[in-house]
């Protein structure tokens, strides 16, 4: 990954990040999963990240979306159990996780499309 791709990675992964933070923090006492508020985010960080890399979404589409599902339904185990037991810690538990989950996701999703541009490019 190039200076300027990592770059833009960054700013693409942290403000998905902080978006999905702000939406855990909100919906954390809500009885319905964050997850449908999530998927939009986080699609469309696999999307601007496929931009930076020069990936069609077709490529990545399949393994971004089986791993995005494997790990919000990880973190909303964990989140889910932590705010039945903390209800006043409850919210910043949940945005916590929101955030990490998609930071992590994202590096995730941005060094394999990074492996592609460089075979693709022979780099």
């Amino acid at each position: 990954m190039n200076k300027s791709q990592r770059k833009k990675a960054h700013l693409i992964i942290h403000s998905a990040s902080t978006a999905a933070g702000g939406v855990g923090v909100g919906m954390a006492q809500l009885p319905f999963p964050n997850a449908t508020v999530l998927l939009p985010i986080q699609t469309a960080m696999v999307i601007a990240l496929g931009k930076v890399f020069d990936i069609k979404l077709e490529e990545g589409a399949a393994k971004a979306l089986a791993t995005q599902f494997l790990a919000q339904k990880a973190g909303q185990m964990i989140a889910r159990f932590l705010v039945g037991k903390l209800p006043l810690a409850g919210n910043i538990i949940n945005g916590s996780t929101a955030a990490a989950i998609t930071e992590s996701y994202g590096w995730m999703i941005a060094r394999d499309f990074s492996e592609q541009f460089d075979k693709k490019y022979n780099l």
